[in-house]
Parts: C-alpha cells; sequence; structure tokens
C-alpha cells in the first residue's frame, strides 16, 4: 500500500517547529554531542579478531533505505528436510570496553534516539555506522546464530559463535521486496519468504500475534522542512522481522535452561481488559470470537476497512507493561512475552539496544559451555531500570515530535473541515485519524458517535510550540 506523505512547507511554521523541536529535547534531556573521552575512546578501540571465519556464508543486510548502523546480517540455505539460518548481530560486545567511558555513555543513554531533527545514536558513529557496523564488503567480527529448521520452520537446534563475516549486499526493504515479487529462484531472499510465511504460521499456532499496524514516521525533507509518514509494512518486512523474534525466542530459551540473562517481557492481559476489548470489537462491527485467538483474529482484518484501524488502535492497548526481567539463579515464574506467546529476550540490535548487549555474551558464553563474563553477570539487575528509563524517554521523545510535526502541518489550515475514522471513544472524547493529513488528535465526542464511524470535523487550533491540536465535530446539518 503507498504511504502517506504531507510536507510542512511554509518557512515560519518550519521556524517554529524547530524551536518546538529543540525545546523538546532539552525538556527531556536528550543526551547531545560524545564528550571527547567518549569519542577518543571509541576511536582507540580494537576488536579482537575471532577465531571463525565464516567469510564464505553470502550475508546480506535488508533495512531502511540510507541505514548505516547494520545490526543484523542474514544467510539462508536449504537442506535436506529443513533451512539452515546463519544471523549474524554487529559485535558491539568486541568493541566496547567494560566499565570504560563507551560503556558507560551507552548505559546512561540505554538506546538509540529517534528525534524529529535528528538522531541520537547509542554509541559514536565510528562505532554504530563503521566499525560495528555489518557493512557490505567489509570483514567484520559478528555474533552468528546457526539455526536447523525443519520443514515447518521449527528449531530443530542452536548455536551460536564469534565469527568473521563479509556481507555480500545492502538492500532496501523495497529492493528485497521487489527482487522476491520477481523470482529469485532458491536464492537467500526466496528462502527468506518461505522461513518468514512459515515462522508465522507457528507464531499463528501457538496463539501469538504481531499487530503490524501502519508506522507513522517523521521524515527530514532535503529542503529543510518535515513530512509525516504513514505506511504499512511490506511482507518482507514481516518475514525479515520473524528471524529476529526467532533469534530471540532461543536466546530466552537459552537464558531459561541456564538460569541466567535477561528477559523481554510483558503479562498477559487481565480478564477484565479482554472482556472491554471484546465488547469494542462487537461495537464495530467486527466481533472477536471466542474460539478464535488473538492473534488469528487480528490477522484476518482487513487493513483499509475503517472500522479495522479502529479494531487495531484498541487492540495496541490490550497488552501493557512490557519490561525487562533479569535472571540469575531463579527461574521466573512466568517468562512469557505475552503478545509472542513464548519466552523472549532483546539479542539482535545492539549497535541501538543496550540489553541486547548483555545477552549475545551471556548467551555466547552458554552455547560454548563457558561461564558467563563476571562483568556481564554482575551487573543484569542494572539492565531493566536503566532500559526502564531510556524506553520512558524514548516514547515521550516519539510521541511528543510527532505531535509537533503534526500540529505544524495543519497550522495554516484553521477553520478548514476534514474527514476522519473515529478509533476509540474515551469518555467525553474521541481519537480521530484524519484521512489527509495522516494526523490522530481528539475532539469532543458527539452525541451517540461510536468507534469505526466517519465523522467530519473542522479545525480550531494548532498549537506548534506544544504540539496540541483542537478539532470540533460538525453536525450533520452544517
Amino acid at each position: 500500500m503507498p504511504s502517506r506523505r504531507t510536507h510542512v512547507t511554509e518557512s515560519v511554521a518550519q521556524s517554529e517547529l524547530a524551536v518546538a523541536l529543540a525545546k523538546l529535547r532539552a525538556e527531556l534531556d536528550v543526551p547531545e554531542s560524545f564528550s571527547p573521552e567518549v569519542l577518543a575512546e571509541a576511536e582507540s578501540m580494537r576488536a579482537a579478531a575471532p577465531a571463525t571465519d565464516l567469510r564464505h556464508l553470502a550475508f546480506l543486510t535488508i533495512d531502511p533505505l540510507g541505514s548505516t548502523d547494520l545490526d543484523q546480517a542474514l544467510c539462508i540455505e536449504r537442506l535436506a528436510g529443513g533451512f539452515l539460518v546463519h544471523y549474524a548481530i554487529a559485535d558491539v560486545p568486541g568493541w566496547v570496553y567494560p566499565g570504560g567511558a563507551v560503556d558507560l555513555e551507552a548505559r546512561r543513554r540505554g538506546q538509540t534516539l529517534y528525534a524529529a531533527d535528528g538522531r541520537v545514536p547509542l554509541h559514536p558513529v565510528v562505532l554504530s555506522e563503521d566499525r560495528a557496523s555489518l557493512l557490505p564488503d567489509a570483514d567484520r567480527s559478528a555474533f552468528v546464530w546457526a539455526f536447523e529448521l525443519d520443514e515447518e520452520g521449527e528449531v530443530a537446534s542452536t548455536g551460536l559463535t564469534r565469527a568473521m563475516v563479509r556481507s555480500r549486499e545492502q538492500l532496501t526493504y523495497d529492493e528485497a521486496q521487489a527482487r522476491i515479487d520477481a523470482g529469485d529462484g532458491d536464492s537467500p531472499l526466496a528462502l527468506l519468504r518461505e522461513v518468514g510465511m512459515l515462522r508465522i504460521e507457528l507464531e499463528r499456532a501457538r496463539g501469538g500475534a504481531s499487530l503490524n499496524s501502519p508506522d507513522e514516521e517523521i521524515v527530514r525533507t532535503a529542503d529543510g522542512g518535515y513530512s509525516l509518514e504513514r505506511r504499512h509494512p511490506l511482507p518482507v518486512e514481516q518475514w525479515n522481522a520473524q528471524l529476529s523474534l526467532m533469534t530471540g525466542m532461543a536466546a530466552a530459551q537459552l537464558m531459561l535452561d541456564a538460569r541466567v540473562g535477561v528477559l523481554r517481557t510483558m503479562p498477559k492481559p487481565s480478564e477484565e481488559r479482554t472482556t472491554a476489548f471484546r465488547a469494542q470489537t462487537r461495537a464495530l462491527g467486527l466481533p472477536w470470537p471466542e474460539t478464535v485467538s488473538y492473534g488469528e483474529y487480528l490477522r484476518g482484518l482487513d487493513r483499509d476497512d475503517p472500522a479495522s484501524l479502529a479494531v487495531m488502535q484498541a487492540a495496541s492497548g490490550l497488552f501493557r507493561g512490557a519490561g525487562y526481567l533479569a535472571v540469575d539463579g531463579e527461574v521466573p515464574p512466568d517468562p512469557i512475552q505475552s503478545a509472542l506467546a513464548a519466552p523472549y529476550a532483546h539479542v539482535t540490535a545492539p549497535l541501538r539496544r543496550l540489553v541486547d548487549r548483555w545477552g549475545l555474551v551471556v548467551c555466547e558464553a552458554l552455547c560454548a559451555k563457558r561461564e558467563v563474563p563476571d562483568w556481564a553477570r554482575a551487573s543484569l539487575h542494572e539492565l531493566p531500570s536503566l532500559m526502564g528509563a531510556s524506553s520512558q524517554r524514548a516514547g515521550r521523545l516519539e510521541a511528543e515530535s510527532i505531535a509537533r510535526v503534526e500540529a505544524a502541518l495543519l497550522s495554516a489550515r484553521v477553520g478548514e473541515h476534514f474527514r476522519a475514522t473515529v478509533l476509540e471513544v474515551r469518555g467525553e472524547r474521541v481519537v480521530l485519524q484524519l484521512a489527509e493529513p495522516a494526523v490522530t488528535a481528539m475532539c469532543p465526542a458527539p452525541v451517540g458517535v461510536r468507534a469505526g464511524t466517519a465523522l467530519e470535523v473542522v479545525l480550531l487550533a494548532a498549537d506548534i510550540a506544544t504540539g496540541t491540536i483542537e478539532f470540533g465535530a460538525v453536525a450533520a446539518s452544517d
């Protein structure tokens, strides 16, 4: 499905938006540049060459256009009765000294932040976009997972070793999708589709679900302005994501078996919340049958149906409370990531997320039947709070940046009427999705309005400084 873009073109709005975004960064204490000490240490770092050489494997990467911090590379082969998946992850642990300046700064940041006016990396770019990144045609050390899958896509065996790799190609999602659609024989891309679809079916069978809801992204334009893009993920993005999910589930099982590591957790939705969601689906005319699993129900929705958009909005609030849980000696009573219906750990994005560095080090030691390094084990308990604080800041930065860009997009259109879909009724207010531009906002709820219905609204105000947008419903007689 094509994406929708709306561009902030007015110079006054651009100037106000730039000021508002800078102020937001300051309010959230978003890190600026790295200190000279951190940069000097990053420049001086040298990773020890791994003993294993896997440069003969034809790895490739698939990432958004313009990406340079490449965390993962894949190589898939067909076996008799199944598949062999090699999944290479950037060797950040090899480049970051525990307790050093880069390590301590990464612990303060927690993750790469994506702001409207620029990306704030977790590590200095000499590492994240150069020496540790799995760039094409460059020798790189990596943590390489090896999975043997049966013909149903189930993992039959898991291995992990630190090895030298060399990526052959860097593809965008659009390029990868086009090549797959054109028919790419028995290549790794064709096998990615095959394995990805098998893994999606396994997810369905165990009752898990990936929302795959539209992404809302702020894009910087060539003239220094901003555009807001709402796009649906391509199929290749879902297949690629299944490799990451498979790896995270395998890592979690290794940690649980050894009783050491850090899990990504999410509690099951309460009975009250589930009952409320079922009531919402009935009100929208798309009832969730008692005999159908949550994931299967979501997969059956028509993403082009306005009522489905409202269901997806409601579904996003069904699973809440995601966090991290350090494990050291005792198995937690409920280690399941409930949306995936399986234990799960973050181990596939160490360039952009702090916790993955620990996960990789722990899992590699377990697979090699070595003791987990003292530095990693001793600091496991710090990760849940570090990642929690970082995730909270990242969530606020993303949501409030989008709100300010949306206000800028609409600032010159006060008084205009818009068509919108009601996503959710919240007491005396409703959540709206405008058809164009792709803006989500709220307005007072007209009498008797229901989620999933179309509504005509008028823009009353759009304040760029705070990201506040005010709409009013237009009476049917207007």
